[in-house]
């Protein structure tokens, strides 16, 4: 298997084991397995082995699939469309093995929850403030003006430099580098790069707008602590959310201006990947350090009481998938993971998610050949 393909590999398949693996431990301490839980359960030796039992079931799955990859991939190595196909197929096995393994764990905290009756030793209390808003949440959304000004001048140099682009251009490499194939020059494909870099440049600004206007999750043992918790989580990933506009800018032009200009081929994909590193290994650092909510940030002592969060279970659908009617917000905090997820109760929800999927789909068509 040649070195770029190992390079391929290491960057996608083991920051996902990694993600994967650690999410119990990445979450808040009032959620187990996408279930509410008391704060000071989450550090009792019970859920310490149940977390460690679901990193041995995590770690042994990971390395199946990678003796899978190796095994399988070390026959198919002379046809990379195969081999491609097979990482494709073998992530998708591995999602599914680990959407498996968290449901036998939620399982288990559920009947774990029902069995102890935590939630009738505490009282339950929502706490609202109401100039949450008036914080710094997240940085300037003028930040993704750049990169779409860049793509818009892309575009510009691309129609002016038209006949310096090659009647024919690459579409497809290897993991060398070498073009496997190639299309006719047009309008309509070689602005394929611009025009995806402004797609994800609004993609972007939408999620810093997400968590800016995200629901509140507020502890009401030690609200003022929970508050600046979530406003340091918040700009955390408003400014990784910018770093990763710019350097998939960076990409994006090099790439577009390829086509007009004699650039390395081999350099573009060894930059491709230098890309997907930075912004995967840098989600990584950022959800060890910061954590669900700011849950990992040490500066703040965690107080414990009689008050909770008032159980939701009934709205979190598998632990994962929120879907209550009752509630106007259409963006909040995962339950299991690090982000934020949708409202699935509310209809604007699902429009904006079948936009950006629908596009998605339909740019690379549209531009693509």
């Amino acid at each position: 298997m040649n070195t770029l393909m190992l390079i391929l590999f290491s960057i996608v398949l083991l920051p996902i084991y990694s993600i994967t693996i650690f999410i119990p431990y990445w979450t808040r301490k009032t959620e187990s397995f996408g279930v509410s839980i008391p704060e000071q359960i989450y550090h009792t030796p019970q859920l310490k082995k149940i977390r460690q039992r679901y990193t041995i079931f995590t770690v042994i799955s990971s390395f199946i699939v990678t003796i899978l990859f190796f095994t399988i991939g070390s026959i198919l190595i002379q046809n990379e469309e195969i081999l491609s196909l097979l990482f494709g197929v073998l992530i998708i096995l591995y999602l599914l093995i680990s959407f498996v393994i968290y449901m036998n764990f939620h399982l288990e905290m559920k009947q774990m929850k029902a069995e102890k009756n935590w939630n009738q030793e505490k009282s339950q209390k929502v706490i609202i403030q109401l100039g949450f808003r008036e914080h710094n949440l997240t940085h300037s959304h003028l930040w993704f003006l750049a990169p779409i000004l860049i793509a818009i001048l892309l575009i510009i140099v691309t129609f002016h430099s038209y006949n310096l682009i090659p009647n024919q251009i690459p579409t497809q490499y290897n993991f060398s580098g070498d073009v496997t194939n190639w299309a006719e020059k047009s309008y309509r494909n070689v602005l394929l790069h611009p025009v995806m870099l402004i797609y994800m440049s609004f993609l972007f600004l939408f999620i810093n707008i997400t968590i800016s206007k995200s629901k509140q999750q507020i502890d009401p043992n030690n609200p003022e602590a929970s508050i600046q918790k979530t406003v340091i989580f918040r700009r955390r990933w408003s400014m990784f959310t910018i770093v990763s506009n710019y350097v998939l800018t960076i990409l994006f032009t090099i790439m577009q201006l390829s086509l007009i200009y004699p650039i390395n081929r081999s350099g573009i994909s060894i930059l491709s990947l230098l890309t997907a590193a930075i912004i995967v290994f840098g989600a990584i650092v950022l959800s060890i350090t910061t954590g669900q909510g700011g849950s990992r940030l040490k500066q703040f002592q965690d107080m414990e009481g009689n008050l909770i969060n008032r159980d939701d279970d009934q709205y979190w659908k598998l632990g994962q998938f929120y879907f209550n009617k009752n509630d106007p917000s259409l963006f909040l905090e995962k339950r299991f993971g690090i982000g934020w997820t949708i409202n699935l109760a509310r209809p604007l929800s699902w429009i904006i998610l079948l936009t950006i999927i629908g596009l998605a789909i339909a740019l690379p068509i549209v531009f693509g050949v």
